[in-house]
């Protein structure tokens, strides 16, 4: 399957300069065709100028739905004219810290052009953009809380790479919140090398096992997929637009003092299976303390409570010593 997958990303004829040839134009003049039906709330877009709304494409609201914390860093990818990095830094607030990355000269010209008025609007400057490709972002390892993309990893002729550059800039313990155009079938090998449709968001587009199988490559974890909308249907074939969130692993280290902790899962589904341990609603049981640890944060944060089993109480995890 992933021999498949390599074999399929190297055949199109696609090039970073036919998607920088095609967004370049996009942001000169509004394209219709790259208009998918996002709504943003009004209260995100008070602070942003209307020029900036104009260009502004995607398939989602992927930073309005990333349960963003004041003080975060957050990168992202293909950010465009900024609208989403513009979000972004009301949500992070002062003391936080948003990078957007773009390959299109055209695009970063409107989104630092226009966020001086922004950060003006805020009282705080907390806005960088960077020339750069989702392959090759140039951003610091482990330096981001969150990583957000809307509807670009698909414009990637090389996504392997693109989901391992987002683990290589995120701290342990961050997650990666998308959206993209998923497709209910492989795109056949005609259809990827149409250059019109691949600016579209059409022809790039990875089935949902695809784009899973992929992150969990890279490492990643606890995915939460919701499926928006139809975006379009061509030859065939459903394009969707989908939010996908995954979280890169916390550093745990074994500690030789190591023990044993009780997890009970609180629901709602009757029994669920973690790391090949199976927690029935309501039960205690016993795991490894790296386990619970893993379960006591991320995306099992508040579906398991976590006890010491020597004291039977809700184990304090803001001490990161277990040896007296």
């Amino acid at each position: 399957m992933n021999e498949r997958r390599s074999e399929m990303e190297t055949e199109t004829t696609i090039s970073r300069g036919d998607v920088q040839e095609f967004y370049s134009k996009a942001a000169a003049a509004t394209q219709e065709n790259l208009c998918c039906p996002v709504k943003y709330e009004p209260g995100d877009l008070s602070h942003i100028p209307e020029e900036v709304l104009e260009i502004s494409y995607g398939c989602g609201s992927p930073v309005s739905r990333a349960n963003i914390e004041p003080g975060e860093t957050m990168v992202d990818l293909g950010c465009g004219g900024g609208i989403d990095c513009f979000i972004a830094a009301r949500a992070v607030g002062a003391q936080g810290r948003v990078i957007g990355v773009d390959m299109t000269e055209a695009m970063l010209n409107v989104a630092r052009t226009h966020a001086d008025r922004v950060s003006d609007n805020l009282g705080y400057r907390n806005l960088e953009f960077h020339h750069g490709f989702l392959e090759s972002t140039p951003v610091e390892d482990a330096s981001a809380d969150v990583v957000t993309s809307n509807c670009v990893v698909n414009l990637s002729p090389k996504k392997q790479d693109v989901f391992k550059e987002i683990s290589r800039i995120l701290k342990p313990g961050g997650r990666f919140v998308i959206a993209d155009i998923i497709s209910d079938q492989p795109v056949p090998a005609a259809m990827r090398d149409n250059r019109e449709l691949w600016g579209e968001c059409v022809s790039g587009a990875l089935t949902l096992d695809e784009f899973l199988d992929y992150s969990r490559q890279a490492g990643f974890y606890g995915f939460n997929v919701t499926k928006d909308y139809l975006w379009k249907e061509v030859e065939g074939i459903r394009f969707y637009s989908y939010l996908l969130t995954a979280y890169k692993p916390a550093a745990i280290e074994e500690s030789c003092c190591s023990g044993s902790v009780l997890a009970i899962y609180a629901g709602p589904f009757n029994e669920v299976t973690c790391e090949g341990v199976t927690f029935p609603v309501g039960r205690a049981v016993e795991v490894k303390e790296e386990l619970g640890e893993v379960l006591a944060q991320g995306p099992y944060r508040g579906l398991f409570n976590i006890i010491d089993p020597e004291t039977e109480q809700v184990e304090d995890n803001s001490d990161d010593s277990c040896c007296g």
